[in-house]
């Protein structure tokens, strides 16, 4: 998704080519819990089409090539962590709370409970560990949680190499195991119609989910390859060999991909419920006119040329959440942003849609629609329209310090000015946490010291996994549905938190509720007043 490579050959193509019962009684919870929120939550809603009190605000850190982070390989540990802390911080001043960290780009790794070797964009080598005792998503998940943002792992599933004169560990899987790939444009893929390829992945993305505490596994849009022209995927092999009762080449593609998908929805969950599995495909399912059910669209397709059936997933409910690259101006004839976005408002059910948002083609000069600044936030502006999308990704984060540093502004002072807690997910638990304990808030020296205790084990033996603070002002009403008055969100279990950003002499109103692992969040404890030293 997210290289270089991926952008030029989407828009050449572009311009050239001008079930079962449990999945419905899940679409029924979440169609009830839903007329729910929205019967007792009139105001909120009202509100949140200014600044919505959950939304999902992500942006994707590419290490591919060094693209985001580390900015260029061989940096020491505290270089890299800097870095990191550096980029985190950055998001979190612009509203963000969700980092999408590419951890696995080309079958190697970015984490140290890998049975793949260490990606040569850490220190310049495949293979080569960066310092002892450090653990890149390890650091990572600790200081997104601690920030109040979510950590998704991202991986690439199929690519093996990025170019034809790649230079590989000798653990790596194309030396080891070479008959599981096939080469593509001068690089090597894993085979998706090998069984043992998907059990391979399925164990790869398994030892992120039982060794890391990510809050997400997340896939990119490269299942298939792009389309090269005067290239074939060599698969005929395969395709004899595990035929999978199909006669036609591209449908058994498509049910390879399907296959892994769906493997993967049942893996994640069974290890741990809580670990939301999303996909973030190439923009277009299918165009109208190759399916009546396809978007007013004439770009290249996941459905024909990725062999990607996005739609049938999250149909399905095989993901927690479909991300699609919308990189398109509202005025892009081919593909406007507008008809994608209302065309997959359209096919959600049920599930949550997060719109991927083109930062890094702000003020190119290809065409006009770039260069002007409301881009963007209109499409922001545009996305909140709709009760079935629940937010955004940004692609991709070195865009804010560089042609969408203005973009960042309008994010940070206007559209995403109040913090924001992720969607709740109810098909995966709807179970809310009970309440914070015994708060107390105490003026001392240096500002309003907050203590509690952590809440009571709720019906699914959850305590709390994070904490949201508000704070109000005397005489302010008081109530958790405004994001305005929240002071802190954290995704660690610490039970403490001192304000510092109060002034002398006034007198203020706190409130802290608990949080799960799924962000479904507690009654308020409270309030308790204070009047400052």
């Amino acid at each position: 998704m997210a290289g270089s490579i991926f952008l030029i050959l989407t828009f050449r193509y572009t311009l050239h080519h001008i079930q079962n019962t449990q999945i419905m009684l899940k679409k029924i919870v979440f169609t009830i819990f839903t007329t729910l929120v929205t019967s007792c939550f009139t105001y909120a809603q009202t509100a949140a089409k200014i600044a919505p009190k959950r939304e999902f605000r992500g942006v994707w850190v590419a290490t591919l090539a060094n693209i985001d982070w580390p900015s260029r390989p061989g940096l020491s540990a505290d270089q890299q962590k800097q870095e990191l802390i550096g980029i985190m911080e950055q998001h979190k001043r612009n509203g963000m709370n969700a980092i999408l960290l590419q951890v696995r780009p080309a079958a190697d790794a970015f984490y140290r409970k890998s049975r793949e070797p260490w990606s040569q964009w850490l220190m310049g080598q495949q293979g080569i560990a960066p310092a002892a005792g450090y653990d890149p998503l390890e650091f990572a998940i600790k200081e997104a949680h601690s920030r109040g943002m979510e950590l998704h792992a991202w991986f690439n599933p199929y690519r093996a190499t990025t170019s034809a004169n790649a230079q590989v560990s000798a653990d790596h899987m194309t030396k080891k195991r070479p008959e599981l790939f096939f080469t593509y444009g001068g690089k090597k893929q894993f085979d998706p119609g090998i069984p043992e390829v998907r059990e391979y992945i399925v164990q790869v993305i398994l030892d992120v989910v039982k060794g890391y505490d990510v809050d997400g596994i997340h896939f990119d849009d490269y299942f298939y390859p792009y389309p090269i022209a005067g290239q074939r995927i060599n698969d005929a092999g395969t395709f004899s060999k595990y035929p999978n009762g199909f006669t036609d080449l591209s449908d058994w593609r498509r049910n390879n991909v399907d296959l892994l998908i769906k493997q993967l929805d049942d893996s994640i969950h069974h290890y741990k419920n809580y670990v939301k599995f999303g996909v973030s495909p190439f923009g277009i399912w299918k165009n109208k006119n190759e399916d009546t059910l396809g978007s007013a669209t004439f770009g290249l397709s996941n459905y024909h040329e990725l062999y990607a059936d996005s739609r049938k997933w999250i149909k399905e409910g095989w993901v927690d959440y479909i991300n699609p690259q919308v990189y398109f101006s509202f005025s892009r004839k081919v593909a406007p942003f507008d008809t994608l976005v209302n065309w997959w408002s359209n096919n959600s059910y049920g599930r949550h849609v997060y719109i991927g948002q083109a930062a890094y083609l702000v003020n190119q000069k290809m065409e006009a629609a770039w260069r002007q600044p409301g881009q963007i936030p209109d499409q922001v502006r545009y996305i909140r329209k709709s009760n079935r999308i629940q937010g955004s990704v940004f692609f991709s984060s070195k865009s804010f310090s560089t042609v969408a540093r203005a973009t960042g502004d309008s994010l940070r002072n206007d559209l995403y000015k109040y913090p924001a807690l992720p969607p709740q997910m109810p098909w995966l638990d709807e179970i809310v946490p009970n309440q914070p304990l015994d708060l107390t808030a105490d003026a001392v020296a240096t500002g309003v010291q907050l203590k509690w205790s952590a809440p009571l084990k709720a019906e699914d033996g959850e305590t709390a996994s994070g904490y949201v603070i508000y704070r109000f002002a005397e005489g302010e009403k008081i109530s958790v549905l405004d994001p305005k008055n929240i002071l802190k969100i954290s995704f660690e279990d610490f039970t403490f938190f001192l304000d510092t950003s109060i002034e002398k002499g006034k007198r203020y109103n706190y409130l802290v509720t608990a949080l799960d692992r799924l962000k479904n969040e507690s009654e308020p404890s409270g309030p308790v007043g204070v009047e400052t030293q």
